[in-house]
């Protein structure tokens, strides 16, 4: 009898501690995609922008490039953004391990349409995407930020402030700046060499690389490349020698902000 009830009593003990937690899945990459929908980009550019994406994951290198990994999985989310108060989740943290897994990303992005909103705000972007990681179900190898957008930060915390903070988190924020000399209503936010800016002000981290889309209509070409690139933790060949002997001029990286006070007081 007395064997019996301890066995009951460690039984009910058992079932009375907590669940243990289910492990997360180990990836290769944790990848968040931070898509700029600020108001210097249209209507048609956005839709470039979102097409890009869409078309890149059915692409069939993009999808070698994942199963090529050491466990041959990724795990990827889409966010929105545009001022400092201004993030969506289009997609959410979803496991890409082969064509089935890409196409149904893929088609999940063309379920909505791109949004839209006033300022750019790469740091609350980065601030936005930090957090993200935290709880998600994975474990990745590498944590990676992409960024992409057409002009330099103007609202919110100063981009260098965010990019460290997301580095010393032990995260890489890589770029896509999109050139664009559009003359739009909200031109006079193009700045330029912003390829300069991104690779001084907003990428950083173990590995960090950009790679640069001409304009819109070249995003999706840009996008590929940079995703086979992410995807394999490759930094595009001699890019660090070719800044290194670029002789432009670089942006201040507060060049936006300036900007902004510029037309603010213009306008007062």
């Amino acid at each position: 009898m007395g064997r019996c009830l301890s066995a009951v009593l460690l039984l009910l003990a058992s079932l009375m501690l907590p669940a243990a937690a289910a492990a997360d899945t180990p990836v290769d990459l944790e990848l968040v995609l931070a898509v700029d929908v600020s108001l210097s980009i249209d209507v048609a550019e956005a839709g470039l922008q979102r097409e890009g994406y869409i078309q890149a994951f059915r692409n069939a290198e993009v999808v070698r490039a994942i199963r090529s990994g050491i466990l041959g999985r990724i795990a990827v989310t889409y966010v929105e953004w545009a001022g400092p108060h201004q993030r969506r989740v289009v997609v959410g943290w979803t496991l890409v391990d082969g064509g089935g897994t890409a196409e149904a990303f893929a088609s999940a992005l063309e379920l909505s349409a791109p949004g839209s909103a006033r300022r750019t705000s790469i740091s609350g972007a980065i601030d936005y995407a930090l957090p993200l990681f935290a709880g998600n179900g994975f474990e990745g190898t590498r944590r990676v930020i992409d960024v992409s957008g057409d002009g330099p930060n103007n609202g919110g915390g100063l981009v260098t402030g965010a990019r460290d903070r997301a580095v010393a988190a032990g995260l890489t924020v890589n770029g896509l700046p999109i050139l664009d000399d559009s003359g739009g209503m909200y031109s006079w936010y193009n700045i330029p060499n912003l390829d300069l800016y991104y690779h001084d002000c907003v990428i950083g981290g173990p590995g960090a690389f950009m790679v640069v889309a001409e304009d819109f209509r070249d995003f999706a070409r840009a996008v590929r490349r940079k995703l086979i690139l992410e995807i394999a933790g490759t930094m595009p060949r001699l890019m660090a020698a070719q800044f290194a002997r670029d002789e432009r001029a670089s942006p201040p990286c507060d060049i936006g902000e300036r900007l902004r006070q510029t037309r603010e007081e213009e306008d007062f």
